[in-house]
């Protein structure tokens, strides 16, 4: 695996990318994995449940994308093009 920091990882912050063919942006890095999480960028929105399982407002679509794909250890494919432009 290719020495990426978390550094790095957090200027991504707002980059655009395509997920499983779904235009998002980068909202947050979690230091485990690590994992970056993305966020729809449509109009679309779905409720949101609290902490008790109860929705109370409308959000976009959030995903998870791990850094390392688990079974080859690259990088996922998604992010090649934007860390390589860093």
């Amino acid at each position: 695996m290719p020495n990426i920091t978390l550094e790095q990882l957090r200027k991504l912050i707002g980059a655009h990318l395509q997920h499983q063919g779904v235009d998002c942006s980068i909202i947050e890095v979690l230091e485990d994995g690590p994992t970056l999480v993305l966020q729809e960028c449509s109009t679309h929105s779905v409720i949101q449940a609290n902490q008790h399982g109860e929705g109370h407002r409308r959000v976009a679509p959030t995903f998870t994308l791990p850094v390392w794909d688990g079974l080859t250890g690259q990088m996922n494919s998604e992010l090649a093009g934007l860390l390589g432009s860093n």
